[in-house]
């Protein structure tokens, strides 16, 4: 984010992420496939760039 000179704010405010979205991005939680999406959208990424998938044992 700090590449493309993107805020938490300016997700939230200028994007449409909503702040609980973020949370749960933070806090390795789940979140929506739209908001990946969006996310891949606004910074111009793969979704390998910001997400990885562990298998629970």
């Amino acid at each position: 984010m700090s590449d493309k000179n993107i805020t938490q704010y300016k997700l939230i405010n200028e994007y449409g992420i909503s702040a609980g979205q973020l949370s749960r991005l933070r806090a390795n939680s789940n979140i929506s496939t739209h908001t990946l999406d969006m996310l891949c959208e606004i910074l111009d990424c793969r979704i390998e760039d910001i997400v990885s998938y562990k298998k629970d044992n």
